[in-house]
């Protein structure tokens, strides 16, 4: 992570997140949420990359890799363009099937060790890695059903009523959805509430494993 924050400020970026180590697992933890943070802030303050506007200005083995990521990334846009634009190509489950097959080569990559992870192909130590995992309050659940039942007791019923109408009306529309979504929440419709009226109009997407 701290390797792809680094060739993220080295890229020009505008805006960068780091994962927290536990982020596969479950929320994030606040050790792992800090340590997350300070992997920028290092950065940030000590590595000295921030100092210089492109730090990596006219180096040609970096432009050529530049320019292979450019040629790589139109070439996906005409085999987008191929399939008649993004939503039939979900639709064919391309993205789906080019996550999955860029998934399998890199496993077999790792399982023959081409490609090398330390600590999990190489560099193997016997003892066990322990991971902060956050723990959840086990009255939360409760106390949130008990704010939700409140608001819904509170909230206009007409208003409400009238804010999902329109959230299906805009929806089954060519009209900018927004402002309908932004008068729901206003009307203390749920996340939940809302989305149902979404998935009404539009279904639900079923993606396929491709490999």
């Amino acid at each position: 992570t701290t390797l792809q924050a680094l060739a993220g400020v080295l890229g020009g970026t505008q805006s960068l997140h780091t994962n927290s180590m536990d982020e596969a697992l479950a929320l994030p933890s606040d050790k792992a949420v800090r340590i997350a943070l300070r992997t920028q802030q290092i950065i940030a303050e000590e590595s000295g990359v921030t100092n210089t506007a492109d730090p990596l200005g006219g180096s040609y083995f970096v432009e050529a890799l530049t320019n292979e990521m450019e040629r790589q990334a139109y070439e996906y846009f005409d085999r987008i363009e191929e399939f008649g634009g993004v939503i039939p190509a979900i639709k064919a489950n391309f993205f789906q099937g080019e996550i999955a097959r860029a998934s399998y080569w890199f496993q077999n990559e790792v399982d023959s060790r081409n490609k090398i992870v330390v600590g999990v192909n190489d560099y193997i130590t016997d003892e066990t890695i322990e991971i902060p995992i956050l723990e959840m309050d086990p009255k939360g659940e409760e106390r949130q059903r008990e704010r939700l039942a409140s608001l819904r007791a509170r909230r206009d019923p007409a208003r409400w009523q009238e804010a999902l109408d329109n959230v299906r009306r805009t929806a089954e529309s060519d009209n900018n959805i927004m402002p309908a979504l932004i008068e729901a929440a206003h009307a203390y419709a749920t996340l939940g509430e809302t989305t149902n009226v979404l998935k009404g109009v539009f279904g639900v997407q079923h993606f396929s494993n491709v490999v």
